[in-house]
């Protein structure tokens, strides 16, 4: 049931959200240029690497496609960006992933392997299901930029403090998700 939610909502919305879409791909080209959208390799269901889409936020980085993660740093960032990172809609192309079935709309947010190697054990539970484009864990952590730029060691506190909070979250979806749950979420994330 949760599949075919997810297919349904996610053609759906590729549908009627088209001219923001395109507008999106507009402004990214006008601001930076080529290529509109950021492809980097994720860790999903079943412990599978999948590459996970955005709207290109950041100058080009060979590094970054390939997982590395610059926590808290926000030199890269572009103008449209800025806009694209605070309203959240650089995650919009992964409604594309949802459709080709790497992704659910709900559940644990897909991390680089780096972040999965520091905690094996916990992400092998959280990656008995799909990962997803929203959840607890990111409306908790709506402003975790902030948090990672604000440390003197952002690597650090996102290892010791931001990611172990986010498993909890995870494990605690992993065991109790449900649909109405995640149209909940998903209201949640809207609002």
């Amino acid at each position: 049931m949760k599949r075919c939610f997810d297919i349904v909502a996610s053609c759906f919305g590729l549908l009627v959200l088209l001219p923001v879409l395109l507008a999106l791909v507009v402004a990214v080209v006008v601001d930076s240029g080529f290529p509109v959208f950021f492809a980097q390799k994720r860790v999903g269901k079943g412990g599978r690497l999948f590459r996970i889409y955005k709207f290109r936020s950041m100058s080009v980085s060979k590094a970054a496609a390939e997982g590395s993660f610059d926590a808290g740093n926000t030199r890269r960032v572009t103008r449209i960006g800025r806009m694209l990172r605070k309203t959240k809609l650089d995650e919009l192309p992964q409604l594309w992933n949802v459709l080709i079935g790497d992704m659910s709309l709900v559940g644990p947010r897909p991390e680089v392997q780096k972040w999965v190697e520091a905690y094996p054990e916990r992400w092998r539970f959280v990656h008995s299901i799909r990962p997803g484009i929203t959840d607890n864990a990111s409306l908790e952590f709506r402003n975790e930029e902030e948090i990672l730029a604000a440390s003197t060691d952002p690597e650090e506190t996102y290892r010791d403090m931001v990611l172990p909070r986010k498993l909890d979250l995870y494990e605690d979806y992993v065991r109790n998700h449900s649909l109405l749950g995640d149209i909940r979420i998903i209201f949640r994330t809207i609002f």
